[in-house]
Order: structure tokens, then sequence, then C-alpha cells
């Protein structure tokens, strides 16, 4: 499977790591080519679907970071773990929502297997003023 593009780091990390049949991805923001383009916090006044082009470009990142990993040949089997942190105003309590919009692009793009466990962890901030940040554990 070819990669079109890997997430370029904002800092002293790389965008995945594999140990055998297993890839870890770290955090991603809705970044394209380094730069930022939404920005949180999430607001408990706005529907949560108003996020979904930022949580499907964070996820899209990290399935790319994955996929990087990837020897020719080889495929992602399944999603094991999707972490979803919320950069959340006070008040706001649909976290799980944001993070079904992350487990919907999983599925769209890996069928079943791209459902596995989850989190939705809400936070004051993340990096740059993101909205919201995608962390994946696969297997090959």
């Amino acid at each position: 499977m070819s990669v079109p593009f890997q997430p370029i780091p904002q800092g002293d990390y790389v965008p995945a790591r594999r140990h055998g049949a297993l890839i870890f991805t770290s955090g991603m923001t809705p970044r394209r080519d380094g730069v930022l383009l939404h920005h949180g916090p999430v607001r408990s006044d706005t529907p949560a679907d108003a996020y979904g082009d930022a949580v499907r470009l964070a996820c899209g990142n990290a399935l790319a970071a994955a996929r990087g990993m990837l020897a020719p040949g080889e495929s992602l089997a399944a999603i094991l773990s999707l972490t979803v942190y919320v950069a959340a105003e006070p008040g706001f309590a649909a976290h799980s929502r944001i993070a079904d919009l992350a487990s919907a692009h999983l599925r769209a793009e890996l069928g079943e297997a791209g459902i596995g466990c989850r989190a939705a962890v809400g936070v004051a901030s993340l990096p740059g003023n993101a909205p919201v940040e995608i962390q994946l554990v696969a297997a090959v």
C-alpha cells in the first residue's frame, strides 16, 4: 500500500513505532503539512458533528502514520485501541460523540477491523490549541 504522506512531528518524537506485529502511533492533531487547520476548544454549544473535519483529519494522520510502518504487502489487520483527547471547554459532556466521529472514520477505512477498544478523554488544552488529538494501537 502506498502511503501518500507521513505526518510531520511537531517535536522530538516519531509519528509511529512498530514492535513485532503491533504499531503504536503518536498523538495526531488535525494538521496538514505540519499546519494546524482546526483550533479548539470544543464548545458545548456546538454540535459534535461540527468537529467532524478536525476529527477525520487527525484520525487520517494517525492511520497514515500507522500505515507508514507497514512492509510491502502488509496491511492493518485491526485497530486494537483508539484514544481520543478532546480539548473541551468547561461544561462539555459529549466526549463520546466526538470519539464516535473517529470510530466512524476508522470503520469507513477498515470495516469492522477499524473498531477496537476506545477511550474518550477530556483535557484542558492540546498542543497548538488543537481541538482533538488521536492516538492508535494497531495490529498488522
